[in-house]
């Protein structure tokens, strides 16, 4: 009797480890697919006046609907000492059509002055299918609510505008 309640407890642990794969394979099957943004990083030659002039990276992310950009750049610099989260940003990125996106917020690491700048990640809505491009946009950059500062692109980001899925 004992073996025979052994070879019971072995199937039973056997068929609930198969039970367990198929459902893991179902699920990952099943999964929905993660949107993705292409390029997911750009680049761009900026023009930032007094903060200075020079090539900037923009990262981007997409979850659905809800997209963000971090603009990163060594040639532009922080004009005084910053707090994180301190400056309020809206980075307006446009369409073949004319049509603008805006992506805003207060995301950026404490700089100290003369720091490389960096600012995001910032958030925007998007649809399937938007191309994005930052020729032809603008980066407005507001540092302690009186200090207002805008970068515009010189040329055409590259490798291409963000086609956002």
């Amino acid at each position: 009797m004992t073996r025979k309640r052994t070879g019971t407890l072995k199937r039973t642990a056997t068929g609930a480890a198969l039970t367990a794969v198929a459902l893991a394979v179902t699920g990952l099957a099943l999964a929905p697919t993660a949107l993705a943004v292409t390029p997911a990083t750009a680049t761009i030659n900026a023009d930032c006046g007094g903060l200075g002039t020079g090539a900037a990276t923009l990262t981007a992310t997409q979850n659905g609907t809800a997209a963000t950009i971090t603009l990163t750049s060594t040639a532009i610099t922080a004009p005084v000492a910053l707090g994180a989260d301190s400056i309020v940003s809206s980075l307006t990125l446009v369409k073949a059509s004319g049509a603008a996106v805006t992506f805003s917020g207060t995301e950026n690491p404490a700089m100290n002055t003369g720091d490389p700048v960096t600012v995001g990640p910032l958030s925007g809505t998007v649809a399937s299918g938007d191309s994005l491009e930052a020729f032809g946009g603008q980066l407005k950059m507001t540092i302690w609510g009186f200090i207002n500062l805008t970068c515009t692109a010189t040329a055409p980001q590259s490798p291409g505008p963000f086609v956002f899925d």
